[in-house]
């Protein structure tokens, strides 16, 4: 069988959701391998197993950690080249589109990023994507050199199917430019009890119509009912009500979860284009004509202050 190279995104060896989301989807392509990047690859390496990866290349040296991306276009060009791989996957963040866009360049090869979904075909991996801001399906192949391909979190559900990997050690060639930008300082993040937004199977987002930074409250009781992360729209993070870090949107997080509530949100196209993708779309809103209506699975026409308190009411009764 061919094999599916995927990177494994990892804090210390804890594997987050969207790698064993690409291992599953490369199983649909070939035999899944994981290339691991850093420490904490003991820990990984079972995980990983259970989740379809046959072999797992570890590079374990000091510039992984010490600069940015480089390091891992250079592990992952090499490893590519050594190996033959037949496709490379990778987590559509920040980092897994800029380290992709540099390796299918070293490779001469053509790139895919953002993709919902992936499938075999005649001439190598089918993907399906969202273009021109999310109002277009998109369904495309790489025609030149080995497809590298970045998905988007929530492509599909992560599905076990458990082999005993073999680990192989890989010692790679930093280039200079590896060198180049180096890491001063890293400061961890405040995580609190809910999901993170890209990876989180539902999101509960509040827009203008919340009217307040005091009643994202209200957008936080919902959330914790469902067990869902909180997402704002832009013009919610623009008037201060919630932070930055937590907006949806063509300019903020592009999410693409099993469920999306909007509540007071209106549907503009810069709001659309960061949930388009999402598998079940519910909106509140008190605006029959609000554009949010023309993409919801299911509406509600109302003023979300008094839908919102019976709905989490609701939620917190049927789950008592």
């Amino acid at each position: 069988m061919p094999e599916i190279l995927v990177l494994v995104d990892h804090t210390d060896g804890a594997v987050r959701k969207p790698t064993l989301e690409l291992l599953t989807l490369a199983r649909r392509l070939g035999e899944p391998s994981a290339v691991h990047l850093g420490p904490g690859a003991d820990t990984a390496t079972e995980v990983l197993g259970r989740y379809g990866a046959h072999k797992v290349y570890v590079v374990d040296a000091p510039e992984v950690g010490e600069y940015l991306v480089t390091p891992a276009v250079d592990a992952l060009t090499q490893i590519a080249e050594r190996t033959g791989a037949a496709a490379i996957l990778l987590p559509s963040g920040p980092d897994g589109k800029e380290t992709a866009a540099r390796v299918a360049l070293r490779l001469g090869s053509g790139l895919i990023t953002d993709a919902v979904d992936i499938v075999p075909g005649p001439d190598g991996p089918v993907t399906e994507q969202s273009a021109f801001a999310a109002t277009h399906q998109v369904t495309a192949h790489v025609t030149q050199g080995v497809p590298v391909i970045t998905v988007k979190p929530n492509a599909t559900a992560p599905e076990p199917a458990p082999v005993s990997p073999v680990v192989e050690k890989q010692d790679i060639a930093f280039g200079p430019a590896s060198a180049a930008v180096t890491i001063l300082s890293r400061t961890p993040r405040e995580r609190g009890d809910r999901p993170e937004l890209t990876e989180a199977d539902i999101v509960v987002s509040g827009g203008r119509g919340v009217n307040g930074a005091e009643n994202f409250a209200l957008i936080e009781r919902v959330a914790d009912a469902l067990g869902a992360a909180v997402g704002a729209s832009r013009a919610a993070v623009d008037a201060g009500w919630y932070p930055h870090s937590h907006q949806v949107g063509q300019t903020g997080t592009q999410v693409s979860p099993q469920l999306y509530l909007a509540a007071g949100i209106s549907g503009a196209i810069q709001h659309r284009a960061g949930m388009q993708t999402s598998k079940t779309i519910v909106a509140v809103n008190k605006d029959a004509d609000a554009p949010i209506f023309e993409l919801a699975d299911h509406g509600v026409v109302g003023d979300l202050f008094e839908v919102l308190p019976q709905l989490a009411a609701e939620i917190e009764r049927r789950r008592t």
